[in-house]
């Protein structure tokens, strides 16, 4: 609501929760929060261009417009969002199945 209520018309804000984390955290922490184990990680060589990091620089957003991220989102987000999956796989699986429908034709 920040940038609709006192953005300003075309700027770009990113939002980001402050919560950098290397992509093999990211998979060891979703392995944990769906039962899984480790045995699950395949590695493959990085393409050409890989990116070594990704961060979101929010302090655009923090500064002109005072927004702040309303909490740590690390890793109780990351288990509220694979609930979210698991309680909506009907919806998210049939715009899936729409979309490589789509892509066949």
């Amino acid at each position: 609501l920040a940038v609709l209520e006192r953005g300003r018309p075309g700027e770009a804000y990113n939002i980001g929760g402050n919560n950098e984390r290397s992509n093999l955290e990211l998979t060891h922490e979703l392995l944990r929060v769906t039962g899984r184990g480790p045995e699950m990680i395949m590695r493959v060589p990085d393409r050409p261009g890989h990116d070594r990091r990704y961060a979101i620089d929010a302090s655009k957003i923090e500064r002109e417009l005072g927004w702040r991220p309303s909490r740590s989102a690390w890793p109780d987000a990351l288990r509220r969002t694979v609930e979210w999956y698991r309680s909506n796989e009907a919806w998210w699986r049939s715009l899936a199945e729409r979309h490589a429908a789509a892509r066949a034709t």
